[in-house]
């Protein structure tokens, strides 16, 4: 694939509080995401169900792709709707996303270094 530009523009909304605007440098086709492993609460590292989520207050696909992250080299772009991406640990059931749904929580995306952190749909 030959590198393009992808453009992240996130609206302001319910789900993700601030508009975000970055361009990425892709180093491969996107992908649907079903979990991630994120660090943020737990050092070893906490499965999340992941969805994206729009300004309407509704879901849509998680996305992944390769990109070029000056900090990393690569790293992998996971974003979603209009208003970011919205997770939830994997014990939790992810079927019943809402904006008032305890345990889940919003964000505008994320960038994680290595792909053993996200599980594809096509390999769910």
């Amino acid at each position: 694939m030959a590198q393009t530009s992808f453009f992240l523009d996130v609206e302001a909304g319910d789900n993700c509080p601030y508009s975000m605007q970055l361009v990425f440098s892709t180093l491969g086709e996107p992908k649907r995401v079903e979990r991630v492993r994120i660090y943020h609460r737990d050092p070893e590292g906490e499965w999340c169900a992941i969805t994206g989520w729009e300004t309407d207050n509704t879901p849509s696909p998680a996305w992944a792709a390769r990109v070029e992250d000056s900090g990393q080299a690569m790293a992998f772009l996971v974003y979603g709707g209009s208003n970011g991406i919205r997770m939830t640990p994997q014990a939790s059931d992810g079927a019943h996303w809402g904006i008032e749904a305890a345990g889940q929580w919003g964000e505008s995306h994320l960038l994680l270094a290595e792909d053993q952190d996200i599980e594809w749909a096509d390999e769910a």
